[in-house]
């Protein structure tokens, strides 16, 4: 029986992790180890300035879990440096409350928290949902299915070392999916703006707001399919070295002053 540790970036109290919980409890032994807060956009974030707090709770089922006040990934590191005695077999990170495409990858608390794991030699999974258009409560369910349906594979074919299978999941109903593709990143289009205020005492204070991201919904990329109805499957390695432009950066000449 796998033991699959479960986290995400929206809190431990987040619907998404209670469905995807649920979904994934009969492939094997489940733990659920989450922030006490939401951690959107947090990106890679490791807390070494203080100490952590960790405390037991419930989920809304009354399933068990623990809870940190530090970030996502701290949360996965806790629980594989010990904190959680029995090895753990898999990461699973969501489901994100929010699609995480492009660019999104060097944000995301729910793909960095995979990144943990996949960091210290585990399979890894980062799931997330695109919210609903006309601004409904979101609904999980086809999203936990999908995530599970991922899992199975994974556990029986493995991934490579270093590795996070990054999800994407339209907001439709199970039997309104399209189908699953294997996808590229695709390109994200960023409409941040900086709001001024002014507090009593007339110093400024900033707000980066603006209208949510966009994509280029290309043909192969991890946008292109969401925006068609597909579910986006990504395989992100964490080796981003950048080998085409090795030999070009090596005649630059570096012995010179």
């Amino acid at each position: 029986m796998p033991h699959v540790l479960i986290t995400n970036d929206d809190g431990v109290h987040a619907p998404g992790i209670l469905a995807l919980a649920q979904a994934l409890q009969t492939l094997g032994k489940v733990t659920v180890f989450a922030p006490d807060r939401n951690w959107s956009a947090s990106g890679h974030d490791k807390t070494m300035d203080r100490p952590l707090r960790v405390r037991e709770t419930h989920l809304a089922d009354g399933t068990p879990a623990l809870t940190s006040d530090g970030s996502p990934a701290d949360c996965v590191a806790l629980a594989l440096l010990g904190v959680i005695q029995e090895p753990v077999d898999v990461v699973v990170s969501g489901i994100n409350a929010g699609e995480n495409l492009g660019q999104d990858m060097t944000y995301s608390g729910t793909v960095t928290a995979a990144m943990e794991g996949a960091l210290a030699g585990l399979p890894a999974v980062a799931v997330s949902m695109k919210l609903p258009a006309n601004g409904s409560k979101p609904d999980f369910s086809a999203a936990a299915q999908i995530a599970r349906r991922v899992m199975e594979r994974v556990l029986r074919f493995g991934l490579p070392p270093r590795v996070v299978l990054n999800v994407n999941v339209p907001p439709l109903p199970l039997d309104q999916i399209k189908g699953i593709r294997i996808t590229r990143l695709g390109e994200r289009i960023y409409r941040d703006a900086l709001v001024t205020r002014y507090d009593p005492r007339h110093k400024p204070y900033y707000w980066i707001g603006g209208e949510p991201p966009d994509g280029v919904p290309e043909e192969g990329t991890d946008i292109g399919a969401l925006a068609e109805g597909y579910v986006s499957i990504t395989p992100l390695h964490l080796d981003l070295t950048l080998y085409s432009l090795m030999e070009s950066l090596r005649q630059w000449n570096w012995e010179e002053e």
